[in-house]
């Protein structure tokens, strides 16, 4: 890992194979892993079964619990030990706007203004995007409880959103991965082809796609 990119976060929708690159990339530099902890949250398996009632305590708990995990990145003197993580906060807000009312959401909003100066910027952010259908075929084979109840509707809402809060997104620079045809574990050939775009870039926003 480039000494300029100490801080690097993997992004992508539900499905889109973050965690597993991103454990690669912190294998691969040695970095120190920081992962979401999805399990941790008492709400979500609930959130998927009636997401109207228990979206603002599902949004709440992720927002303090991705403040806790980042905050004291910001203590450390040029990240003394490279870090990767699986997810980004400047995203928090996007699953806000996609799942809380409008009373619901300015208070998550001034919640979130509050917290936010607290959290480094990252050096790279790596999006991974996929087809719904994708999405979807990764979710059920993986079978995660909580994520059951996950309706197709829902991932293509929120793989919209990504794409959207993405395409406005200049705070980092930023590669778009196109992970449909990409296998980091069992193809090992397409994380070097990954690692050697990530070296190569020079732009603030480049892609990188495998045609097969």
């Amino acid at each position: 890992m480039q000494r300029e990119r100490r801080y690097i976060v993997v992004e992508g929708p539900i499905g889109a194979g973050k965690t597993t690159l991103a454990r690669l990339l912190g294998e691969r530099s040695g970095a120190d892993l920081l992962l979401e902890n999805p399990d941790d949250n008492p709400f979500l398996a609930d959130f998927y079964q009636d997401q109207r009632r228990w979206a603002l305590a599902t949004q709440l708990f992720f927002l303090f619990q991705r403040v806790n995990q980042l905050s004291g990145l910001k203590q450390l003197d040029l990240f003394e030990q490279p870090t990767v993580a699986d997810f980004l906060f400047a995203k928090d807000p996007l699953f806000a706007r996609l799942n809380l009312l409008d009373d619901e959401l300015i208070l998550y909003q001034r919640i979130y203004a509050h917290l936010a100066p607290q959290v480094p910027t990252p050096d790279l952010v790596i999006y991974l995007q996929a087809p719904v259908d994708t999405l979807m075929t990764r979710i059920r084979r993986r079978g995660t409880p909580s994520e059951r109840a996950i309706e197709e509707d829902y991932i293509r809402r929120l793989a919209d959103a990504y794409g959207r809060f993405f395409h406005d997104f200049a705070a980092s620079p930023l590669l778009i991965v196109n992970s449909q045809n990409l296998n980091f574990v069992d193809r090992p050939e397409d994380f070097d082809l990954l690692l050697r775009r990530i070296t190569e870039m020079r732009g603030p926003r480049e892609f990188f796609s495998l045609g097969r």
